[in-house]
C-alpha cells in the first residue's frame, strides 16, 4: 500500500501558480487552515480558489494569492461577511464567479461525475446565470423545460481537514455535517488532507466507525498530521471556533487594513509558532462548540 504521508511544505510544493484549488469545509467550520497558512508562507500565486469561503478565502485574497474566486458565500457565520474578502472585492482586486449554494454543489458533482455540466433549476429567475456567463439547456423530453447548465467545477487540487486519517488516505469525518468535502475530493485531480489524528491502519484502530469514511482513499494523494489544524475555525466535535481570534482578525481589516502589517500575527513563522501564539493545543481543545 502506498504511504501518503507528507509534510505541509511537501503538500504545498505540489501546488503550482495558476492552479484551480478547491478548499473544503464551510465558512469558519472544518477548514484546512494550517495548510492555508502554509500557502501564505509560500510564493504561490495566481490561484483560482473554489470554496464555501471563510477566513481561508479572506487571508488568501488579502495576501494577493487569488486571481479568481468561485464562491457561494464568504462568511465567518457570527461575523456575516468576511472582512478581508470584502476589502479585496470592493477594491476590484479579484475576478469573481458568484453562485448560489446549490449551483456550487452541482458544479462540484458534475466534476466528480466526469460530466461537463449538470442541469438545474437553481438560479433561474436570478442574475447569477447572466453574471456568471452560464448557459441554458432545454430538456430533450416532452416537458421541454429550460434549465441552467451548471458547468463542472474541475479542480486541479483540493485541500481538506479531517478528524482522522491513516497513512493510506482512509478518512473519518465526524460532527453533525460533512459539508461537501467528499465532492471536493472527487472533483479534484489530487486531494491533500490534514488531520487531527493520524493512525497506521484505520481498520485496526477504529473498525466500529467505518461509516464515517465518506470518500475512498483512491481520491487522496497526500496526508499530513496537524492537530488543531482548523483553528481559528471549528472542528466538530473536537473544538469550536475561536471567536476572540476572529474578532481580532476582523478588527485588523479596518482602515487602513494593511495585511502585510498583521500577517505575522495571523499566519506565524511556522505552525508550531502559530499554535503557541494562540495558547497551544490545550487552549484550542477547550474552545466550546457553537450551538445553532
Amino acid at each position: 500500500m502506498l504511504d501518503k504521508r507528507m509534510t505541509p511544505a511537501e503538500i504545498v510544493a505540489q501546488l503550482k501558480d495558476g492552479m484551480t484549488l478547491g478548499i473544503g469545509g464551510w465558512g469558519p467550520r472544518r477548514k484546512p487552515m494550517a495548510l492555508v497558512r502554509e500557502i501564505l508562507r509560500s510564493d504561490l500565486k495566481d490561484l483560482t480558489v473554489v470554496a464555501y469561503g471563510g477566513a481561508d478565502v479572506g487571508m488568501l485574497c488579502a495576501a494577493g494569492k487569488v486571481k479568481k474566486l468561485v464562491f457561494a458565500f464568504v462568511s465567518l457565520d457570527a461575523i456575516p461577511l468576511e472582512p478581508w474578502f470584502r476589502k479585496s472585492r470592493e477594491a476590484g482586486q479579484i475576478e469573481v464567479m458568484e453562485l448560489d449554494e446549490g449551483m456550487f454543489q452541482w458544479g462540484l458533482k458534475a466534476a466528480a461525475f466526469g460530466l461537463p455540466f449538470l442541469p438545474t433549476r437553481v438560479g433561474l429567475g436570478t442574475d447569477l446565470a447572466d453574471l456568471g456567463g452560464l448557459k441554458h439547456v432545454q430538456s430533450p423530453y416532452d416537458d421541454g423545460e429550460v434549465l441552467i447548465a451548471m458547468p463542472a467545477l474541475k479542480l486541479d487540487a483540493a485541500l481538506l481537514h479531517v478528524n482522522r486519517s491513516d497513512w493510506r488516505g482512509n478518512v473519518q469525518l465526524f460532527g453533525p455535517d460533512a459539508y461537501y468535502d467528499e465532492w471536493f475530493a472527487k472533483a479534484a485531480v489530487k486531494t491533500y488532507l490534514s488531520c487531527e489524528e493520524l493512525v497506521d491502519r484505520m481498520e485496526d484502530h477504529y473498525p466500529d466507525t467505518a461509516q464515517a469514511n465518506v470518500f475512498e482513499r483512491c481520491f487522496v494523494s497526500g496526508v499530513t498530521h496537524i492537530p488543531c489544524g482548523a483553528h481559528p475555525g471549528s472542528m466538530p466535535p473536537a473544538y469550536g471556533w475561536d471567536m476572540k481570534a476572529f474578532k481580532a482578525y476582523t478588527d485588523a481589516a479596518k482602515d487602513p487594513g494593511d495585511w502585510n502589517a498583521v500577517k505575522d500575527r495571523f499566519v506565524g513563522a511556522d505552525e508550531a509558532a502559530y499554535l503557541e501564539s494562540v495558547g497551544g493545543k490545550e487552549a484550542v481543545a477547550a474552545l466550546p462548540l457553537p450551538v445553532f
